[in-house]
């Protein structure tokens, strides 16, 4: 992990870092002047990607840092169990695909934002607007540089934190300033890159297992495969089951057991929560629909569509590394190791040879890149289009539209930079992976309500959307902070564990909810109180969206590409059940 790059490793990443940048500036150049102008083509590339190029697009920007670093470092913490997060994601885009895209094309939606003023009010779009970009840039934008940052600076040796964080920014920066046509068309070559290095890190890592493990003279992927089923059978198992003690001790044979539990609480999760995660995720943010928002309907569905087969893909590349590491680290094989699960991707890489460690890094440079590009346009995009033009300067041009979310671009990177540059949001102290769940999970619920009501229910209020937002928010704090205290452990909403966990080297004493089992009973509660509001309200909602059935036909390709999915998303479930 210490070793320096070979020079075939530097020759990789310089290529790469070439083939992007001059492809982003001749998709820049082939601009008509006219386009360059309109911020809806700067900030939405209307009409011009193709449905390969959202499916890349959207690949590209969801799987960043937190999936090669954070998930990779779940795989080696619980197992395959994390796949659920991508897995679930495969569904919940067909039915972003099948029922949420047409509603938001059929009435011209360009934001997150304009969408909950066009069907509530202006309040809860302001409000959600605010909410959005404070998520975006403390948590989200924050996460990706940290975690990626701190994963290319163990590959280097160490020492060089803040100077990788700086260039990562300038390549996306270069990326962006473009717009999101070039974003949209750089995508394709950087998930190529992610996939193809990601594909090539898996292949080595469990040859790498054969060898130290087995013994062999040459590693065998397929052996290295054998190995992991027979040294971690735990780690091949989707559904965890729940502990039968709720109180453990570090030194207890189940305190592990508990702490699995309570990041992926078995079947318990499926009920509610990872729904939430990923419906609200893929079908409720602008940082992922606005890659749909430009196109056709045919377009935007075939493209979400590839993205979810692509989904099914994802875990072998950022989940099997974890794995790995776990096994070889168990049998003493990863020296200088920690056993810090955040650490495992990087441990992995460390093993790689000259040439092949420098296309992991790329992959993984490029899904960073690809994800800061792709955030911080959508920052632009709501700053500029539902803050700076509606209550700061309504009579704004379209040059001065795109020129104010170029600005924006440079500040909210400047504003990461700052805030993660010493890492003030204790960012690496809990996990990248379950930082960005936490604290995104505490609007998750009551966003997603608003959304799902107020597209498919026209009785939906603007009292009872605000009421909605809030009340998600608050009640999340209530479950992951007070329940305990004031109804107890063990109730019929919840079950609490308590467990003791090593962090720092200081022994800590948790009692916490599963945190998905806490966002199933915060959207519950508010919907059951959003409906009730609305009852209370007029029948007749002049604000409601028309839904016409003609919306939701779909073509027979688009059918099989969903069956195709759903059949080996099935197979997947039985295999590790």
């Amino acid at each position: 992990m210490k070793d320096n790059l070979a020079w075939q490793d530097i020759l990789v990443f310089f290529i790469y870092f070439v083939v992007v940048a001059s492809y982003g500036y001749w998709v820049y150049l082939r601009k008509k002047k006219a386009a360059v102008s309109a911020s809806h083509d700067y900030f939405l590339a209307e009409g011009s990607l193709t449905w390969w190029a959202i499916g890349a697009s959207l690949i590209a920007s969801n799987i960043s840092a937190e999936q090669f670093i954070g998930m990779s470092g779940e795989g080696f913490f619980v197992g395959v169990a994390v796949a659920a997060y991508e897995w679930i994601a495969a569904v919940a885009l067909i039915i972003v695909a099948v029922w949420f895209i047409p509603v938001y094309l059929k009435n011209k939606i360009y934001t997150m934002p304009q969408f909950l003023n066009r069907r509530y009010n202006q309040t809860v779009s302001l409000i959600m607007a605010v909410f959005w970009l404070l998520l975006y840039v403390f948590v989200n934008l924050t996460s990706i540089l940290y975690l990626g940052a701190v994963a290319i600076d163990a590959l280097l040796g160490g020492g060089y934190l803040h100077v990788i964080m700086i260039v990562l920014l300038l390549m996306a920066l270069i990326i962006t300033l473009g717009g999101m046509k070039v974003i949209g068309f750089t995508d394709v070559i950087q998930v190529g890159v992610l996939i193809l290095g990601g594909l090539a890190t898996v292949y080595m890592a469990l040859q790498i297992v054969d060898i130290r493990i087995n013994g062999a003279a040459s590693g065998s992927a397929i052996a290295g495969f054998k190995t992991l089923l027979q040294q971690a059978p735990d780690h091949f198992k989707l559904m965890l089951d729940k502990p039968s003690v709720t109180h453990t001790t570090i030194d207890h044979p189940q305190n592990l057991d508990v702490q699995k539990y309570v990041v992926l609480p078995g079947i318990a999760m499926y009920f509610a929560g990872q729904w939430i995660v990923n419906l609200n995720y893929w079908g409720c943010n602008q940082y992922i629909t606005q890659r749909a928002l430009g196109a056709d309907l045919q377009t935007a569905r075939t493209g979400i569509l590839f993205a979810g087969f692509l989904k099914l893909l994802m875990p072998i590349i950022v989940m099997l590394p974890g794995i790995a590491a776990y096994v070889l680290y168990k049998n003493n094989h990863l020296p200088g190791f920690s056993g810090v699960k955040d650490g495992a991707y990087s441990a992995i890489l460390g093993f790689l040879p000259a040439g092949l460690k420098g296309l992991a890094i790329a992959a993984l440079t490029a899904a960073i890149v690809a994800s800061l590009a792709g955030k911080v346009n959508s920052i632009a995009t709501i700053w500029t289009l539902d803050v700076h033009k509606k209550y700061l300067s309504k009579s704004m041009t379209e040059l001065q539209s795109v020129r104010v979310g170029r600005w924006v671009v440079i500040l909210s990177m400047l504003v990461a930079l700052l805030f993660t540059w010493t890492d003030v949001l204790g960012i690496g102290g809990e996990g990248g992976f379950t930082f960005i769940q936490k604290y995104t999970g505490f609007i998750s619920p009551g966003v997603f309500a608003m959304f799902l009501l107020g597209m498919f229910w026209k009785r939906t209020t603007g009292t009872a959307a605000l009421v909605g937002v809030i009340l998600g928010f608050v009640l999340a704090i209530f479950f992951n902070n007070y329940a305990v205290d004031i109804f107890g452990k063990e109730t019929w909403l919840y079950t609490a564990f308590t467990y003791e966990k090593m962090e720092g080297g200081v022994l800590h004493t948790i009692t916490e909810i599963p945190f998905l089992i806490n966002m199933g009973w915060s959207f519950f509660f508010t919907v059951l109180v959003m409906v009730l509001i609305s009852l209370a309200g007029p029948k007749d909602n002049p604000k409601a969206f028309e839904i016409d059935k003609s919306m939701f036909k779909l073509q027979p390709r688009t059918i099989v590409l969903i069956v195709i999915t759903l059949m080996i998303l099935a197979a997947l479930y039985v295999r590790f059940w």
